[in-house]
Formats: C-alpha cells, sequence, structure tokens
C-alpha cells in the first residue's frame, strides 16, 4: 500500500489526506502513518508554510493544506 501512495503523490498536484484515504480504501490516520514512513525513508520532506498568515485573503484558502494547520510535503527529486 505504501507503494500505492507514492505513485498517487507522483501524479502531481495537491492531495489532501481524507481524499488519499479513499483512494487508498483506508482511513486517514494509516495515510497519515504511511507519509511520515516515506518522509523517515527519504522519499518525502515537510514544506515550511510561508504564507505568513494571510490565508484569510488568499482564494486559494479553502484548498491549501498549509492553511489549515495540517502537514504539507512535497516529494524529494
Amino acid at each position: 500500500m505504501l507503494n500505492n501512495l507514492l505513485v498517487l503523490l507522483q501524479t502531481g498536484g495537491t492531495h489532501r489526506v481524507a481524499d488519499l484515504a479513499r483512494e487508498l480504501d483506508t482511513t486517514p490516520e494509516m495515510v497519515e502513518a504511511m507519509l511520515e514512513s516515506l518522509e523517515r525513508m527519504g522519499k518525502l520532506q515537510p514544506v515550511e508554510r510561508t504564507c505568513g498568515g494571510a490565508c484569510g485573503t488568499c482564494s486559494l484558502a479553502g484548498l491549501c493544506a498549509a492553511g489549515n494547520n495540517n502537514r504539507v510535503w512535497t516529494l524529494v527529486e
């Protein structure tokens, strides 16, 4: 299942944990654990939030994981 998650992430774009869980037919908690495993394996790295708290004026605030106090990762090349 970890490889399936990695394949989904490699398709690009942004993915919410709940959507990944639904796609993989598992729980959000399991997806969080898998994301942490991929980070430990060096496949993902955390992204610092650089918005500076301007979420209230951002047109993408409802779609952005960073604005919702969620952790955000990016794939390691």
